[in-house]
């Protein structure tokens, strides 16, 4: 946080990262206010997932090929427009359901060429030995704010309706817009450009050679699709298996986002030495291994408490497995490819729908317990094989020798240009 341009941009992804909470918060809310169906809950989450999914390739080209810090505010202005109009129909009474399924649609086709040019700017408003720290600060920025912002939201429709929500929603990416309008970015050095799809061959084609992107990519991949598949099933586990309703699974959610916060917190602090390959394969296993026993404890124990401690070490080993991969990848891609690199990172992410559907017919079949404790198991055990690979092995020193070579090369490099706003 030393570092002004960090900071500021910190700050900004915030005030952004909370409208985008609000945001969905809202649409839920209000769909399900209009139709009283639990499956049009699950139409937002598709329509949202899907352009993000098959999108974010193209956005992993854009932000090598475009001025990303123009590509953040453009997307970022875009969806504020959007939430804006949808908050001016909600407030006339003329809302109707496409209406909110078209916003996020749209929303997820903006943010897949978003957040790969956010993934690959900031590594260059830090020195690199400071990526664990940023990483995590960056991390905690999403727990911290589904902890706090889908309360304001509740309050914000409680006293003044569900437009006034869009609005605030709709602000805190205007923030996001302006603050990175102003922000200063040392320039990167430029490249020959080709063709875009020869640029997403290339982008491919770099981490399909390259074990070491591939391992960590492929992890992510796991525990996005298996491991987390988990969470549109919480209901069944809050009211079927565990009976605590809907306030205890508000706690059983709150619990693993506090989990994640605090580890956050923890890496941007003190985690930087720390072993990446112990991190990132044992945080893997035990991620997986505390899914697993979560499930199983729920449905022969049934102790809530018990439920509670497992979803707390759950958000503990999947950040510490997350914030050390995605550090790590940072600092050994090459900048000229770190948006594609990112991109094909950041699709695992907008996976997780799939991820819940695979594990919604799993469950159809042998119980929701069995389908997310093997869905567990498959996170430990590929996390366990990833051991294997010897470019995983000796990642640690790769991430050291890294390191060094950007200070060498940064300590002997002519102060950096940078780009303003006027540029």
């Amino acid at each position: 946080m030393r570092y002004p341009a960090f900071r500021a941009f910190w700050f900004a992804m915030v005030a952004s990262v909370s409208g985008f909470q609000i945001l969905r918060f809202g649409q839920f809310w209000l769909i399900f206010e209009m139709t009283g169906s639990p499956l049009a809950l699950g139409y937002v989450g598709l329509a949202n997932g899907v352009p993000a999914i098959v999108l974010n390739l193209f956005g992993g080209v854009a932000a090598d090929r475009m001025d990303q810090r123009r590509l953040i505010v453009a997307a970022q202005a875009i969806i504020a427009v959007l939430i804006f109009g949808l908050a001016t129909l909600t407030l006339l009474d003329l809302v109707q359901v496409w209406h909110l399924l078209a916003m996020a649609f749209l929303a997820g086709a903006i943010e897949a060429f978003d957040q790969p040019a956010r993934r690959a700017l900031f590594p260059h408003l830090i020195e690199r030995r400071d990526m664990m720290s940023a990483v995590a600060m960056n991390s905690a920025v999403w727990p911290g704010t589904r902890i706090a912002a889908p309360a304001v939201a509740g309050v914000i429709i409680a006293v003044f309706g569900t437009a006034a929500a869009f609005y605030v929603s709709g602000a805190g990416f205007l923030i996001m817009a302006v603050v990175v309008y102003f922000l200063s970015v040392p320039r990167v050095a430029g490249r020959v450009r080709t063709g875009a799809f020869q640029d997403l061959k290339e982008g491919v084609s770099f981490v399909g050679r390259n074990s070491i992107f591939s391992c960590l990519i492929a992890l992510t991949f796991f525990n996005s699709f298996f491991g987390m598949s988990y969470i549109p099933l919480m209901p069944i586990f809050a009211v079927d298996i565990l009976r605590v309703g809907a306030d205890g699974q508000g706690w059983l959610m709150g619990i693993g986002g506090v989990a994640s916060l605090m580890t956050s917190i923890w890496f941007a602090a003190w985690g930087g030495n720390t072993s990446k390959t112990l991190l990132i394969i044992g945080g893997g296993i035990m991620s997986g291994l505390s899914v697993a026993a979560f499930a199983v404890t729920s449905l022969w124990v049934g102790s809530f408490v018990l439920a509670l401690v497992l979803m707390f070490v759950m958000g503990v080993f999947n950040t510490m497995q997350n914030t050390a991969l995605q550090a790590s990848m940072q600092i050994l891609v090459p900048d000229h490819i770190r948006g594609r690199v990112m991109g094909l990172y950041g699709m695992t992410y907008n996976i997780r729908p799939l991820g819940g559907m695979q594990a919604g017919a799993l469950a159809g079949l042998i119980t929701a317990p069995f389908a997310i404790a093997i869905g567990g198991l498959a996170v430990a055990v590929f996390a366990a094989a990833t051991v294997l690979n010897r470019d995983l092995r000796r990642l640690t020193g790769m991430v050291r020798e890294s390191e060094t070579r950007l200070s060498d090369e940064a300590a002997g490099a002519p102060q950096a240009q940078t780009t303003t706003a006027g540029s």
